[in-house]
């Protein structure tokens, strides 16, 4: 007779899969998505994806024409080191200008502190706006502000309680409105909208900071 005998990584195998362990990465794939913890994740990041659409969307709507405002007011946002403004922000400030040609407010407001350039957020913008027609005189500068919160708390001081129309990024008129309407008598938001990939990212980084604005008590 012949002794019987099995190479041992086939038994380690055999018997791993006896067990219930995944033998491969498609099979441990499978029983996460499977299990209650991977439905959880899954369902987790599907809701996460589809608010951040939503916020887009949703930043996406013009005022009506014919909308007459108090003020337009470019929520700050990034200065490069060598003292031009971001992608972002100019999209803001052109929008912004935009509105005021149409007539849809009579002075903008440029708010925005100091970041990694000396110049401030808001006189950059404003500096933008001024090369692209708006004179001077129709434009007010709030240089402190760091964040949303800021950029209302901030402009309210500046010229009072108005009726203003925010402009900022698609992703973040959600949270732009509900903050401003905080701090002046009425608020609407408008969203200029970039490339793709960068706006979902944004996107999705705001629902983060909507839940946190959501348990400080700021929308």
């Amino acid at each position: 007779m012949h002794a019987k005998w099995q190479d041992s990584d086939t038994v380690e195998i055999r018997g791993a899969n006896q067990l219930g362990r995944p033998s491969n990465f498609r099979d441990a794939i499978r029983q996460f998505i499977t299990s209650r913890g991977g439905r959880f994740v899954i369902g987790t990041l599907g809701t996460w994806l589809i608010a951040a659409g939503a916020l887009d969307l949703y930043g996406q709507k013009m005022p009506p024409r014919g909308e007459r405002w108090d003020a337009i007011v470019v929520a700050g946002c990034r200065v490069l080191p060598n003292g031009t403004p971001s992608v972002a922000l100019t999209r803001r400030t052109m929008l912004a200008v935009r509105l005021w040609k149409e007539g849809y407010a009579p002075k903008i407001v440029f708010t925005g502190g100091v970041g990694e350039s000396r110049r401030s957020e808001a006189a950059t913008a404003a500096g933008l706006a001024r090369a692209h027609g708006v004179p001077a005189q129709a434009t007010v500068i709030e240089d402190r502000s760091t964040s949303t919160e800021e950029n209302a708390r901030f402009a309210r001081e500046a010229i009072g309680d108005q009726r203003v129309l925010v402009v900022t990024d698609s992703f973040h008129a959600f949270r732009a409105r509900r903050v401003f309407s905080r701090h002046f008598r009425e608020a609407a938001a408008a969203g200029s909208t970039g490339k793709p990939w960068p706006r979902a990212r944004g996107a999705i980084r705001e629902v983060g900071a909507i839940m946190y604005y959501g348990i400080r008590g700021r929308l």
